[in-house]
Formats: structure tokens, sequence, C-alpha cells
């Protein structure tokens, strides 16, 4: 099965051991992984600004980029879920739109892809920890993948899952909110670390960076000696 990876930005400029990471799963899954040179930003930062047309020029670029693709596959539910979103935002672009949809119809957050179109629940992973996972917002609620990831973790050899207290919270991030409205942000994301704190666990694992990027980076301020984890990593332990 031939796989397009949309790796995203936040991994290519600050995570990019979670884009090997993925590599590696999908390929030891039997997929074969191509990487488009020339995707850029999806345009979720600019579109969410409130600077529409821009966005829609990354848009289309993204569009042609992957229109080749077979399956495009992120380890992110955020991006995946902006891919979604754009045949709603190109709506009034008849061309654009078709060719939106074909995109979205082809794109998977990396779980789901496992889950659903693969058909795998056990991918022989192996870590040894006790750990809790964190349901971000755009994944669990606008994408819908909330079971996909649970259903990997359980069969991680060695790893015990312990559940999040108010996983269904926010951590603050929300892509430039977490810049626009700062003592908010930092209030929500003290409430999520107490949460990591309260489920006993020594491991962090979630499916989106932005959003473990504003754990991690909390938990390392506040000195608590708890890993943060992409599921990607998790799921490529052996």
């Amino acid at each position: 099965m031939k796989v397009s990876l949309f790796v995203t930005c936040l991994i290519d400029i600050f995570q990019t051991d979670v884009g090997m990471d993925t590599v590696e799963l999908l390929e030891r899954l039997g997929c074969e992984v191509e990487f488009p040179e020339k995707q850029t930003c999806c345009g979720q930062p600019a579109y969410n600004s409130g600077y529409v047309d821009k966005a829609k020029d990354s848009m289309k670029h993204m569009i042609r980029v992957f229109e080749q693709a077979d399956y495009v596959v992120t380890p992110s539910g955020s991006c995946a879920t902006m891919l979604k979103e754009y045949p709603h935002i190109l709506k009034d672009e008849t061309e654009w739109e078709a060719r939106a949809q074909a995109l979205a119809n082809k794109t998977y957050e990396l779980t789901q892809f496992i889950v659903e179109v693969l058909g795998i629940e056990d991918v022989g992973a192996k870590l040894k920890g006790t750990a809790t996972y964190h349901t971000s917002c755009h994944m669990t609620r606008l994408l819908g993948v909330k079971e996909a990831p649970l259903k990997l973790l359980s069969h991680v050899e060695g790893l015990e899952m312990k559940p999040l207290p108010h996983n269904y919270n926010c951590c603050g991030f929300g892509g430039t909110f977490s810049v626009k409205m700062t003592p908010i942000s930092e209030q929500m994301v003290d409430e999520k670390v107490q949460s990591v704190e309260e489920a006993g666990a020594d491991i962090l694992i979630g499916a989106d960076c932005g959003c473990l990027m504003n754990i991690g980076g909390r938990i390392d301020r506040k000195g608590k000696p708890i890993k943060v984890m992409h599921i990607a990593s998790v799921l490529n332990s052996r």
C-alpha cells in the first residue's frame, strides 16, 4: 500500500523524531511511504487568525502536492482535520471544492489509518511504563478519532495505561490562542499537568505535537518527572 506522508510544520521543525518514527512504523506495517518535498503548512494558523485568502493559497498548493497520492497520512489529528475542512472553505470555487474533497476523502490521521484502513490493532510495540493519554480537541471533537489510539496503546507490551482525569479538557494550546490569551492558556495547561499527576503516570502520550509541546513545556518548567511521547514513537518502540 502506497502512502504519502504529510509531516506537518511542528514535526518538520521541532520534532523530527516523530516523523522518522511514523515512517518506520508504516514501513514495518507493509506500507510504501513517499514524502512529497513540496509540501508546506496546511494553512491552519493563517486561517484561524482570519487570513482566509492567504490560507487558501496554502490550501490550493497542498491540494496540488498531494493530488496523485493514494492515501495521505499524518501524525497529527489537528492537521488532518484541517485538510478535511478544505472542501467547506473552498465551497465557492467549484473546481477547487471538488479537488479539495478528493484530498479530504483520502486523508487520515496515523492511528486512524492503522486501525481503519490497515485493520491492525497490535503493531508489536513494547514499552515499559505507566502512561496516560491526552485526547486532543481537534482529533476527538472534529475529526472524530477517539478509539483508534486507545486500541493501539492497549496492545503495547509492558505499558500500563491509566485514565486521565478530565481528559476532554483542552490543554490550553489552541494554536494562536496560547499566544493571544496567554494567562488563560497558562491556567489551562496547569490544570492539565495536574490531571496527569493525578493519573499516576510517568509517561504522557498524545497524538498532536502542538498539545505535547505545550504540556511538555509546562512539565519541564515545573520540573515534573514525566516523559512526554507522541503516539507514533510509542508504537514504534521495540
